[in-house]
């Protein structure tokens, strides 16, 4: 063998020894969760990203839990490392307005600019764009339906809420959050609330023992079939 072809298979091994390890392996991804087989909730955070959203992205993280925000644009903008570490880490980032004006009493046009705002909002912090629009203060009509369905997006409220907002005590919270717990439910909850999120540990290892899933809205409503302009749960005296 000549020194030159001898000299090229060592740099040959050289190279194939300092190579990177291949892609596949890295840890595989999770099978998504399907709610008709297992139990299934959904916590839901309103008006944030709120200044504690980093120690609930680290509860979320510690016990394998998602959730969905449904952030306020005006927050996304000063507060975007948290919205990107929302998706990065696999929440789900929901459209709540902008400035969080009561739709049924504004204009065709605020309310088109108080959505699209956040939308430009979220998507410059994460690269993603909310699908899901939740009404401030849970609050539409059939103009706000109408510009919903516009953005292609499901209205989407709650089945229960904590009540944190109003108690602001931990064990209030705990307490209220268990108790209306349900299969495919929908929690309301706000990360602005330092006792959610203090609250959120114990809450969350009660879940799971209790054999719920805590997963995305979408995975909770996959089923419903949702068309954009539609609301989910239907309110009371709600027209189509």
């Amino acid at each position: 063998m000549s020194r030159q072809i001898t000299s090229l298979l060592a740099i040959a091994a050289v190279c194939v020894t300092l190579a990177p390890a291949p892609a596949f392996a890295q840890a595989p991804k999770k099978e998504p969760v399907d709610c008709e087989q297992v139990k299934c909730i959904a916590l839901t955070f309103d008006d944030g990203p709120g200044q504690y959203a980093g120690t609930l992205l680290d509860t979320l993280k510690k016990y394998d839990a998602k959730a969905t925000f449904f952030l306020e644009g005006q927050y996304v903008k000063s507060r975007p490392a948290y919205v990107k570490r929302m998706a990065a880490e696999g929440h789900e980032l929901g459209n709540h307005s902008y400035s969080h004006p009561d739709f049924t009493k504004s204009e065709a046009g605020t309310i088109k600019s108080e959505i699209q705002k956040t939308q430009d909002a979220v998507k410059k912090a994460s690269g993603v764009e909310p699908k899901l629009l939740r009404p401030p203060y849970g609050l539409a009509d059939l103009q706000v339906s109408d510009i919903a369905a516009q953005y292609g997006m499901p209205m989407i409220l709650w089945t229960a809420g904590s009540q944190d907002w109003s108690t602001k005590n931990v064990e209030a919270i705990k307490k209220k959050t268990l108790e209306v717990a349900q299969p495919n439910g929908i929690i309301l909850m706000h990360d602005w609330v330092k006792q959610t999120v203090d609250a959120m540990p114990a809450i969350i290892k009660t879940l799971e023992n209790k054999g719920y899933h805590l997963v995305t809205v979408s995975d909770v409503v996959k089923q419903q079939d949702l068309q954009p302009g539609d609301i989910f749960p239907v309110p009371a005296g709600w027209e189509k």
